[in-house]
């Protein structure tokens, strides 16, 4: 008998401690949750509000981090001009004004010369190439080391693939027809430009519109075709001119206050970064969906002469470029890593492209059929 108690003692015990044990975490899972920091920021811009794809990728940003973090993280974005003026986005984000910006990075090219290289560089890397350099050759590495000292973060945050050369009035026929033209041309591009005999203009999107109807440039880039046409600059300009040597794939970023990503928690941090991954492949996809319905539309109904620019032209921006980009990184240690890293890793993916990528488009456009 006293082992027969014994082990039904056991057994009930078993079963109090049980029972114990579920009421203790019923009542952890119905106590009422602490709640969670919501955290709300400002994100500003320098495009133009509801611009597609440049306009509307920091509101993606925005909802998808909303979405991800089930509200505990709210960026309310301001578009240029309506918070701070456009070329006053990393200011602003840097005083800690705004806890956010989107642009492009060779905006902030006066603060620092080697910043160009993280937009993009004269005959350089395209958008795949690009991305590849940031996120797995340590370009974001160097791109974080060079922004630290202002309190800014960088993260990739688009990219429009290789643009147009631009819009002209004017024929280009030989480089001698570059010599006095006035044109919007940012970043590097724009000091190739200038060297050539050109006169760069820099000047936001919002007034590229006027400034070429009015006369005050005679040229401009902007983006391509999607962008392009919802500007209307096929209205008021006769030639569109390709390829886009000045921008074969420019990257857009985000630009994060340093002390203000340090406020969120780990996870909220990964969503931030893993949103701006995604947004940075979509706006991608989105330009190479719709810039060749764009094209079409600007041809086939409103009369836009597209034109390759002379061999002459693109030899001598080419020359021009190697020139303007060494000397960018001279006398200064982290802009000669960042330029040994970015040409490095140039030289090998373009070896590899050109039995790939390259070789198949070729291959692919010699047997085709209609």
């Amino acid at each position: 008998m006293k082992h027969r108690y014994s082990a039904a003692a056991t057994v009930v015990a078993l079963l109090v401690a049980g029972c114990s044990t579920e009421v203790e975490e019923s009542t952890a899972q119905s106590a009422p949750a602490t709640p969670a920091t919501t955290y709300e920021w400002k994100l500003v811009t320098t495009w133009p509000k509801n611009l597609p794809a440049l306009g509307t990728a920091p509101e993606r940003l925005a909802e998808t981090v909303d979405a991800m973090s089930s509200g505990r993280l709210k960026i309310k974005v301001y578009a240029a001009g309506e918070l701070v003026p456009p070329f006053e986005v990393f200011d602003a984000v840097s005083q800690g004004n705004a806890e956010m910006g989107h642009g492009a990075a060779y905006y902030w090219r006066g603060k620092m010369p080697m910043s160009a290289v993280f937009a993009t560089v004269p005959f350089g890397m395209t958008a795949q190439e690009m991305n590849a350099w940031l996120h797995h050759g340590g370009g974001l590495e160097l791109w974080r080391e060079l922004y630290a000292p202002f309190g800014v973060v960088p993260l990739a945050s688009g990219n429009s693939g290789v643009q147009m050369a631009g819009w002209f009035n004017k024929e280009i026929n030989s480089v001698a027809d570059i010599d006095g033209l006035k044109m919007r041309i940012p970043g590097l591009g724009g000091e190739v430009f200038q060297r050539a005999g050109g006169v760069a203009v820099a000047m936001p999107g919002s007034e590229i519109f006027t400034a070429l109807q009015t006369g005050v440039v005679d040229a401009t880039e902007w983006v391509g075709p999607y962008n392009d046409l919802a500007f209307g600059l096929q209205d008021i300009a006769t030639y569109y001119y390709y390829p886009g040597w000045h921008e074969p794939g420019a990257t857009l970023e985000a630009i994060v206050n340093t002390e203000a990503l340090a406020t969120l928690p780990a996870d909220l941090k990964i969503m931030l970064e893993t949103a701006t991954r995604a947004i940075n492949q979509d706006v991608l996809d989105e330009f190479t969906a719709r810039n060749a319905a764009a094209l079409k539309t600007m041809v086939e109904e409103h009369g836009v002469e597209v034109r390759r620019l002379p061999d002459d032209v693109l030899e001598r921006f080419a020359e021009l470029s190697a020139e303007v980009v060494a000397e960018a990184a001279a006398d200064d240690e982290l802009a000669g890593r960042i330029l040994e890293s970015y040409q490095g890793f140039l030289a090998e993916v373009r070896d590899y492209h050109a039995i790939s990528e390259q070789a198949y488009i070729n291959a692919r456009d010699s047997v085709a059929v209609d």
